[in-house]
């Protein structure tokens, strides 16, 4: 007897996310990103879910993994290119594949600047402001999503 498919979750983590635990910890937290990498897997794990994980600092290296990475569903941090990437924008728009946009702050609670989001229109959805617990609840709706598609 064949064994179910595994669906496959992609986390992408934008710009400065390598930094967490050293930039602002007031707003960020104390964690880093190694940290939160590893509770997800254990997460996806006990969800039966593949999990791949992917920081970059270059809207061009996120725009091709987006594209070219299999996956089945997307959640992204894509960080400062929330307000001001078309290229990443597009690329979600081209691939058609469910994403969750997160944030570790809450982006309506900061800058006004950070208030506008290039991305959460194309996303079915956003959270945001819950610190390292963003990309878990972020993780357990992309379960429940996928599980519900089936």
């Amino acid at each position: 007897m064949k064994s179910a498919k595994k669906n496959k979750i992609l986390v992408i983590h934008g710009p400065n996310l390598h930094l967490l635990g050293k930039r602002e910890p007031d707003i960020y937290g104390k964690f880093t990103l190694s940290d939160i990498d590893k509770e997800l897997k254990v997460l996806a794990k006990k969800d039966n879910l593949l999990l791949q994980t992917f920081q970059s600092n270059s809207e061009g290296d996120i725009v091709e993994k987006i594209t070219k990475a299999s996956y089945d569903f997307l959640i992204i941090n894509p960080a400062a290119y929330t307000h001001t990437s078309v290229a990443i924008r597009d690329s979600l728009l081209g691939i058609k594949k469910p994403t969750i946009e997160v944030h570790l702050s809450n982006i309506y609670k900061r800058e006004e600047f950070r208030k506008t989001s290039l991305i959460s229109d194309v996303a079915i959805g956003v959270i945001s402001g819950f610190g390292k617990l963003s990309y878990f609840l972020a993780l357990q709706a992309a379960s429940r999503y996928l599980l519900n598609e089936k």
